[in-house]
């Protein structure tokens, strides 16, 4: 039996980072994939896929056209989604021939097949052609990320009825489509084939979308959302789904009735632990699939690890990776990082994009923080003129005492890149007084942080 000093179930983000991270220190690793290519659902059914599509929608739509010189963009009525998602494969194989390339350079050996548990310290690996190879570990991984949950009652079979991993297969863009779940996923698709010019309406059970984002960018995003042409029906409970053989009903708990084209279920994942052999060693996953770890990202047996979506919250390809290099870190003493750093920018790819990073002024508000906020709207900003991004907006939650950033929100295009400037100043405890110094290219989106820390200057000067 091969041994190795790490094996790890899984080739997502968290997986191939944690592998070369091991490597790179002279582990002996293994890693095992049972798709045809290593990524995971960042690279073949979500995270890329999606925001190739979303590309592809504001492109090939014109919606972009649309908003700056107003003319008028059709899609061809015979355009499939495949055509759209033309460059969805190649990108996926681009991304997994890294992958494997980055693996192979830091010589970790890899074993393609279904990889279980069979015992503490040993994984079992099941061939496509059913031959099995059983392998010895000091340290055993599990990154096998999440899949799309499947309530009873749901009928997936349905080729009207998809889970957001599968929505991406289906061939014709449909001309109506009921979402369920207004979170992350949810939003972003409502986003992507609202675009197109297809009908959505997006129902959730609370009374308004991604709760956890500032009030203010999120009343943003929804008053896009609304000018998209997405119909939100929030907070409305749903009941039964029913496949009519040529529609898609829903009915709401205040008696509507929603008949569309297809449904998307976007309702929550779940850790993907079934049939990994976790009974062999006495694990459990709990009631949502996930396992639980300590901050080492130990399970209840401190050789076995878990990272990445498998755990739960947060569930973003970004900590991810992070997770998995400090899962092996920790547990072969390398005396390198140590922790996940608590300060998470969250990117949401709707139309416009959403990113923040740091606290909301609701957050700050109910911590008892002094503080104030500074905005700047992309309609004040030469470059969001240009560009035609009215609808942008950057603000910043400031102490009130020590001029230091609390939270940096953004809406409009480009916002999961520009949160990173202002995450930078976070991290190294800049004041308000980096912005008003620095001085930016013009023009440029960037530009915005000044005018916002002039914004909370004067917030600061009225309440001293």
């Amino acid at each position: 039996m091969e041994r190795f000093d790490l094996v790890i179930l899984g080739s997502g983000p968290a997986g191939e980072k944690a592998a070369a991270q091991a490597a790179y220190f002279g582990k002996r690793v293994a890693i095992v994939e049972r798709e045809k290519e290593p990524g995971g659902a960042a690279v073949h059914t979500g995270t890329l896929p999606s925001k190739t599509l979303r590309e592809s929608a504001l492109f090939l739509s014109g919606h972009r056209t649309r908003a700056l010189y107003g003319v008028s963009v059709e899609l061809d009525s015979d355009a499939t989604l495949q055509t759209l998602m033309a460059r969805k494969n190649a990108i996926a194989v681009s991304e997994s021939k890294r992958i494997r390339e980055n693996l192979q350079r830091h010589h970790v050996t890899y074993l393609h097949g279904h990889g279980r548990l069979a015992g503490e310290g040993r994984v079992k690996v099941e061939a496509a052609d059913g031959s099995f190879t059983e392998v010895e570990a000091e340290v055993v991984l599990i990154a096998t990320g999440s899949v799309p949950r499947q309530p009873e009652g749901v009928a997936f079979e349905s080729e009207r009825i998809h889970d957001s991993d599968e929505i991406l297969r289906i061939d014709n863009i449909p001309k109506s489509l009921t979402i369920l779940g207004a979170g992350v996923i949810g939003s972003e698709y409502a986003c992507m084939f609202a675009a197109l010019g297809v009908h959505v309406d997006l129902v959730d059970a609370r009374p308004g979308i991604l709760p956890f984002l500032d009030f203010e960018i999120r009343d943003q995003l929804a008053h896009a959302m609304g000018s998209l042409g997405i119909h939100l029906r929030q907070p409305h409970r749903w009941g039964a789904i029913v496949d009519t053989g040529s529609s898609v009903t829903v009915e709401l708990d205040d008696g509507t009735l929603l008949e569309n084209d297809e449904l998307l279920f976007a309702a929550g994942r779940v850790g993907n632990t079934a049939d990994i052999g976790l009974e062999t060693v006495g694990l459990a996953a709990n009631s949502r699939g996930y396992l639980e770890v300590d901050d080492a990202y130990r399970t209840t047996l401190p050789k076995i690890l878990a990272v990445g979506d498998v755990i739960g919250f947060p569930a973003l390809a970004s900590t991810s990776m992070e997770q998995g290099r400090v899962a092996v870190c920790r547990a072969f003493g390398f005396d390198y990082k140590q922790s996940v750093h608590d300060m998470l920018p969250y990117g949401i790819y709707t139309i416009p994009e959403v990113s923040s990073v740091g606290k909301s002024e609701a957050e700050a508000k109910e911590a008892g923080i002094p503080y104030v906020t500074g905005r700047a709207k992309f309609a004040e900003n030469a470059r969001g003129q240009i560009q035609g991004d009215l609808e942008g907006l950057l603000k910043l939650v400031v102490h009130a005492e020590k001029r230091t950033l609390l939270g940096v929100h953004v809406v409009g295009e480009r916002a999961s890149e520009l949160v990173h400037l202002g995450q930078a100043v976070m991290l190294m405890g800049g004041t308000l007084d980096v912005f008003i110094d620095m001085v930016f290219n013009f023009p440029t989106l960037s530009e915005a942080y000044k005018y916002a820390a002039y914004d909370a200057l004067g917030a600061l000067a009225k309440s001293s």
